[in-house]
């Protein structure tokens, strides 16, 4: 039989034992959803994940982002919860082309002269939104939406291959600096489907801004809502095209 003295000795060395094996497990824990964006099937996972209510974290042409179905409620909520997000704060939307950015926005006035200049790139135009949006979570205090169609092949794949909008913003919580790689949000996987990794996909801070917003809803002017990564382009690119900037902004 042990004695008093030989079995809290035992008990201390088994919580050693069980804190040391913890410690050891936690990089499996925390990397055991992180896939390469190269590797195979990482599309099927990422649709089947946005099918099932998920929120992924994934690379764009701009900074790491959160992504969900756009018309799921659930999820767009959890997109919320994860960022520690205000409703008050708009949340934009991924597509696929600009025949998908027609049916979820109303750019009836947009010559696609301008939008193929625009897109796909690093910008964000606010327009209407249509009723093809059905969300009551998504911007539920505004009837325009922020869509984007990122240069980048794993995000455009993916929204090709889902065909659906993706709710799109920012991998961070709010108040806290955008990510250039995975690690820089690694706090929040715990809370995320899994994460698609590109890698470094930024060098300088300037990148962190993120991409360049404008609103396109009034015909004829534009209003900057965020300069971004590529305001002096889009800049070029509305006054060649015609669009002047709003005086009311």
């Amino acid at each position: 039989m042990l004695s008093l003295k030989e079995i809290i000795n035992l008990g201390l060395h088994l919580r050693k034992y069980l804190t040391s094996s913890a410690t050891q497990l936690l990089p499996t824990i925390k990397m055991r959803n992180v896939y390469k964006v190269e590797d195979s099937n990482t599309l099927e996972i990422a649709c089947k994940l946005l099918c099932d209510d998920k929120v992924i974290g994934l690379p764009t042409d701009t900074v790491y982002g959160l992504a969900c179905d756009a018309n799921n409620e659930k999820a767009i909520q959890k997109v919320y919860d994860i960022k520690g997000r205000h409703f008050d704060k708009p949340v934009s939307i991924c597509v696929k082309n600009l025949t998908a950015l027609r049916r979820f926005g109303d750019a009836r006035h947009l010559e696609d002269e301008l939008l193929k200049r625009l897109f796909p790139g690093p910008i964000t135009i606010v327009i209407e939104r249509t009723n093809h949006l059905s969300n009551q979570f998504l911007n539920p205090k505004s009837s325009k939406i922020g869509i984007r169609i990122p240069d980048y092949q794993f995000i455009r794949n993916l929204c090709e291959m889902y065909n659906a909008p993706l709710a799109l913003t920012s991998a961070n919580r709010s108040s806290e600096k955008s990510s250039l790689n995975v690690d820089e949000f690694s706090g929040l996987w715990p809370e995320l489907g899994a994460v698609f990794d590109a890698g470094q996909i930024g060098l300088t801070e300037e990148r962190r801004s993120a991409s360049t917003v404008i609103d396109l809803s009034q015909p004829g002017f534009y209003k900057i809502l965020r300069e971004g990564v590529a305001l002096n382009d889009t800049l070029e690119i509305l006054q060649e095209c015609g669009i002047k900037p709003n005086k009311n902004s």
